[in-house]
């Protein structure tokens, strides 16, 4: 009971990477701790969503380690406050970021983002060669190139591209 047949579709083959990662996600970050912390099952939710960005070509800013933001904080905080407890600034929170981001910096997940950058200059350059060499005349340029544009955009967004 519960269960459902899986379409034969290009989704299915995404919901089958997705309960792979998560549950290789689970087993690595919180199935061999004993008493997980909100903040260990938050930094295992945010490693899952990075390894299926990853996995399907989605574009996402990666998450540095945790030793990463553990020695930035200790860098920057510890440093400005001679080692005693204090809150952290706006200053020293902008500045362990921007430390964060120099050591490790970079994206995940770029071939989507060529994709979508291909398809909304490619497409309008093709069908503007293609209509110069076939029909120069029947539509001006000035919206035939605005119009495939959208349409190429509407497209996209009609197929969870964007």
């Amino acid at each position: 009971m519960g269960q459902s047949l899986q379409k034969i579709s290009s989704g299915s083959e995404q919901k089958n990477i997705k309960i792979s990662t998560i549950e290789r996600c689970y087993k690595k970050h919180l199935e061999a701790k004993k008493d997980p912390t909100v903040a260990d099952f938050y930094r295992a939710v945010c490693q899952t969503v990075e390894e299926i960005n990853k996995e399907l070509g989605n574009t996402q800013i990666k998450i540095p380690a945790a030793d990463v933001v553990h020695k930035a904080y200790i860098h920057v905080h510890d440093e400005q406050n001679s080692g005693q407890v204090a809150e952290i600034t706006k200053i020293q929170f902008q500045t362990i970021l921007k430390e964060i981001l120099n050591i490790s910096p970079g994206l995940t997940g770029l071939g989507g983002a060529k994709d979508t950058l291909i398809y909304i200059f490619g497409v309008p350059i093709a069908t503007l060669f293609i209509k110069q060499s076939l029909m120069p005349r029947a539509i001006r340029n000035d919206f035939f190139i605005p119009g495939v544009t959208s349409a190429t955009v509407f497209v996209l967004a009609k197929l969870n591209k964007l």
